[in-house]
């Protein structure tokens, strides 16, 4: 398990992630029955009960394309997350929406930035990825290097706020370590293609850990329908 644990009670589950995020489950709509009621209507039925044909039918619609039934159930995220996670999770823009936290209305924490365990050095062969951990006589180092460069500048972004600079100018100087929130709904069908791309092995580990976490929350809702999304795109790679 590489997200850090679950925290549940009677309205929402929050699975930690990374050293200070979480990915909450605020609200759904829908569930299996809900997919193949929407395709069903086009017969002019519906069913009040899902069984082994519904289950079979979800598993056609998705292996072929037919996805629009997909798109009548919908889920809602709270997300605390690296502004770096963000930027990639945020290109996922089909059938969703986000509404961030805003440094114009609030002043950060000092301490809201993330610090990774280790740091990876540059892929040799992959441009845009890494690859294991760089040289153990330097990781100590780096780390401190990178912490520092945080801390200074969420202290510069206090001298600024201090000084009497307003909040939308002061936040420019924060490192794309330091942690947000977002309130992410989407529907089922690109929830999937977010977990489809986000999963995958290329993708950075730490948008990884929230997509696990994504999965964890979706898969009890939409159990046969999520399975049959992720399983119809597999089998196209």
């Amino acid at each position: 398990m590489t997200f850090r644990g679950i925290m549940s009670n009677q309205s929402s589950q929050s699975i930690s992630v990374l050293d200070r995020g979480f990915v909450r489950l605020v609200d759904h709509m829908g569930t299996d029955l809900t997919v193949v009621n929407a395709a069903r209507v086009s017969f002019g039925k519906r069913k009040d009960v899902f069984d082994e044909k519904d289950a079979e039918l979800v598993s056609y619609l998705a292996e072929h394309e037919h996805t629009a039934p997909f798109r009548h159930a919908y889920l809602t995220f709270h997300v605390k997350a690296p502004i770096f996670v963000f930027r990639q999770w945020m290109k996922h823009r089909i059938a969703s929406d986000f509404n961030e936290i805003s440094g114009r209305y609030v002043e950060f924490s000092p301490e809201e930035f993330y610090i990774p365990k280790l740091l990876r050095q540059q892929a040799k062969v992959n441009k845009q990825g890494s690859d294991g951990q760089i040289s153990e006589d330097v990781h100590q180092t780096a780390i401190e290097a990178y912490t520092e460069a945080c801390r200074n500048s969420v202290k510069q972004y206090k001298t600024l706020i201090e000084m009497g600079v307003c909040r939308e100018q002061a936040r420019c100087v924060l490192p794309l370590a330091l942690y947000s929130e977002v309130y992410w709904t989407a529907s089922l069908q690109s929830v999937a293609h977010f977990l489809r791309l986000r999963l995958d092995l290329h993708a950075q580990w730490e948008i990884r850990q929230f997509a696990e976490a994504v999965r964890t929350l979706t898969q009890p809702i939409f159990p046969k329908s999520l399975s049959a999304l992720m399983e119809s795109q597999d089998q196209k790679k």
